[in-house]
């Protein structure tokens, strides 16, 4: 069930429900809060209804014995393709791009007669991970989309896309989640954890609910609460500093860190907001700094010792210096 994105799922079938829907989707807004699990859920339905089942539930539900849901759960129904990040040849990670053979092996799936429905659903998340020729590749497809396709792109930060994409979609926006939609799917979620816990989960999360069950999930609190005593009661020892490292360097911790890059911008903007007009400006700066090392260190492969340090240290120089 897609909870808190009403106006979004009303617009889309209204299209639908017309007869021409726009032949490409730009599905917008923060990351975790929907986009993806709507576009899967939207691509069943049509798909669905397509083939000629009869859906009484509103949309985009369709019901769980449905032969469209299954083979979509297990990935091969015929009229649908999902491009995403593959896994390196490792099978350690995934890789930093959505590839332009990916995109291009789309031309070879619009080639044949769609089998089980008159429509054909591509699914790319997100569209924030093409490489360049990949971008361009897709841009031919939509400047001359085929009968009956549908196109839904994904994107956390769709000014990122080239403005011929963005031109050629039709915007569905997504919006923050409600703390009182957070607290009930946390409630759902996480049964076990305090109401202390997932309240502080939905103080962090900004109405994304991903990212608060991730979280949960990666027990990123501690790290949380140790950035914050430095960013507002500073680091003289170093010892602050060097226990955030510890925590966020291994391997082992590879998916926390990952987590913790991301989400480390939007906590120094929370204490931004939230400041007095003297502290502020020390703040801002380290927003900046802390932005640019989270934006940088992923594509550059930095170490992520020196990069939690680098990152924690703008957190420090931020802090009310003594008088």
């Amino acid at each position: 069930m897609i909870v808190g994105q009403d106006a979004a799922i009303d617009a889309f079938f209204r299209a639908w429900r017309g007869g021409t829907p726009h032949h490409a989707w730009l599905l917008s807004g923060p990351r975790g809060v929907g986009k993806a699990s709507f576009a899967k859920a939207a691509a069943t339905r049509i798909l669905a209804e397509g083939a000629g089942q009869k859906i009484d539930l509103p949309p985009p539900a369709v019901p769980s014995d449905s032969q469209t849901v299954s083979m979509m759960e297990a990935g091969s129904h015929p009229d649908f393709r999902l491009l995403t990040r593959e896994m390196n040849d490792r099978k350690t990670a995934q890789k930093r791009n959505i590839s332009v053979d990916q995109v291009r092996s789309i031309a070879t799936f619009l080639g044949i007669t769609p089998s089980l429905s008159p429509w054909r659903v591509i699914l790319i998340d997100s569209a924030d991970d093409l490489e360049a020729g990949g971008a361009n590749a897709l841009l031919k497809m939509l400047e001359e989309p085929p009968e009956n396709t549908i196109f839904l792109l994904v994107s956390h930060a769709p000014g990122r896309l080239l403005p011929t994409i963005r031109s050629r979609c039709r915007r569905l926006g997504f919006q923050p989640l409600g703390d009182d939609v957070m607290a009930s799917l946390l409630a759902e979620h996480c049964p076990e954890m305090e109401a202390t816990g997932r309240q502080a989960l939905i103080d962090l999360s900004q109405g994304s609910i991903g990212r608060a069950l991730a979280l949960a999930e990666m027990d990123l609190l501690p790290q949380v609460a140790a950035a914050r005593s430095i960013m507002c009661e500073g680091d003289p020892t170093l010892a602050r500093r060097a226990d955030l490292v510890r925590s966020l360097s291994n391997k082992a911790n590879a998916e926390r860190y990952a987590a913790f890059l991301d989400m480390l911008p939007a906590i120094v903007a929370e204490e931004v907001r939230q400041a007095d007009a003297a502290q502020r400006p020390a703040l801002l700066k380290a927003y900046e700094e802390v932005r640019r090392i989270a934006a940088t260190a992923p594509r550059l492969s930095l170490d992520p010792g020196a990069t939690v340090m680098q990152l924690s240290s703008a957190l420090a120089h931020a802090a009310p210096q003594p008088a």
